[in-house]
């Protein structure tokens, strides 16, 4: 004990709280990387998902823990602007990225595009078969077969879904078309996973052979030997502005201008692509130093058109009535 009491005292850097949906890996390589070029900085990251990172702003923001919020959805960032946990600041990059995926008065800025896919086990699914489009997972032979992120706690998911009741709007005026799909793919799920690991993990034993999810973790998950393939569905996918901003309150607020600045930059943005697969939301990277994946995505991807302001406004309200009226009623009703 006295060893690690002179340990701590002897380390006089700045300490710098990231809360984060970015996963072990990715947040230790930035992690390192910031702290080698920033050495009076001590970086303490907290894993957990998007909607968890919103409750817990929302339950500290008294006495504030957290310095920067790391990664989401812009719909849930949304959600952080109306309960007053982000305060405004503007990077020297800001001119790089979409206007569209900007918070309002600078709360909070997009540093990756994160692409929701169908993905599949290869090894028990041939690529031939497996769901092309979003319907297509709805068939007779995905009959519990499915795996699901539980949306409740997820912010990739609440965007799939949200995705399902905006074409549901378009096309009626009405939610409640969206909500029969998304009872028929309840009635398909074999069971829904408290995080991404487990998901990985069931997925790989065969538990489960069809998934929804988004394509960075997929692109993981191969690299390291699990057997997954994935499509970009057909009539287009959503595309998750994935965003960073500082927390209302920070008690080091330098250091989180310092981090953020870090993270949009381009060096980082071409580390995290090369090694998280993470798209970049800069458009101006040099060409001859974005890794491959990149331009092969751009080509094959198509992004469907949606209504994020809504999704930020009730989104809340669709999940309540997913998480009441329609998970587990799925194959009471087939």
């Amino acid at each position: 004990m006295l060893l690690v009491m002179m340990a701590c005292s002897n380390d006089h850097r700045e300490p710098l709280t990231v809360y984060s949906p970015h996963g072990r890996e990715q947040l230790t390589l930035l992690e390192r990387t910031f702290e080698a070029a920033n050495p009076d900085i001590d970086v303490r990251w907290l894993d957990m998902g998007s909607q968890d990172i919103l409750d817990r702003l929302r339950f500290e923001k008294p006495n504030p823990v957290a310095d920067v919020w790391f990664g989401g959805p812009t719909p849930i960032y949304d959600r952080g602007v109306s309960e007053g946990v982000l305060e405004p600041y503007r990077p020297s990059w800001w001119q790089s990225v979409d206007s569209a995926g900007v918070g309002p008065n600078d709360l909070y800025w997009p540093v990756y595009r994160t692409p929701a896919v169908i993905a599949y086990n290869s090894d028990l699914v041939k690529a031939a078969d497996a769901p092309k489009d979003w319907d297509d997972v709805l068939l007779p032979q995905w009959r519990d077969k499915i795996l699901i992120r539980d949306p409740m706690a997820s912010g990739t998911m609440r965007a799939i879904l949200g995705l399902i009741i905006v074409r549901s709007l378009r096309a009626t005026g009405d939610t409640a078309q969206g909500m029969a799909w998304l009872r028929r793919l309840d009635g398909q799920t074999r069971s829904y996973s408290l995080n991404p690991a487990i998901l990985g993990q069931k997925m790989a034993r065969g538990e489960g052979v069809v998934t929804l999810w988004d394509l960075p973790d997929m692109l993981i998950w191969q690299k390291q030997g699990m057997p997954f393939g994935y499509t970009f569905p057909s009539s287009g996918t959503v595309v998750i502005q994935d965003a960073i901003g500082i927390v209302k309150g920070s008690k080091h607020r330098r250091a989180a201008e310092r981090f953020i600045e870090f993270v949009g930059g381009m060096d980082a943005q071409i580390l995290t692509a090369e090694k998280n697969w993470r798209l970049p939301a800069r458009r101006d990277l040099p060409l001859d130093r974005v890794p491959a994946w990149v331009a092969d995505v751009e080509r094959r991807m198509v992004t469907a058109p949606m209504d994020w302001q809504r999704l930020a406004r009730d989104g809340s309200a669709w999940m309540r009535y997913w998480d009441q009226r329609v998970r587990g009623s799925g194959k009471a009703r087939s």
